[in-house]
């Protein structure tokens, strides 16, 4: 059970309806980062590793049991 005061993860009626949720949303965090001195993404798989994390903040409560 997560506390009341956290807004994450949604609850959404359907993620894969969520329109916020892009590749733009994506490549936009993946310049944030570069631009906060981490490594620049250049590959595929960067990406979509990213936004499995993304989509896991989120959408998931699966992790929700280690805090």
């Amino acid at each position: 059970m997560r506390p009341g005061d956290v807004q994450y993860p949604l609850d959404p009626t359907d993620p894969a309806e969520d329109a916020r949720f892009t590749f733009g949303l994506i490549h936009d965090v993946a310049d944030l980062l570069a631009v906060k001195g981490y490594p620049k993404i250049k590959s595929d798989p960067d990406l979509v590793r990213l936004r499995q994390a993304l989509y896991e903040f989120f959408y998931s409560s699966e992790f929700w049991h280690y805090f």
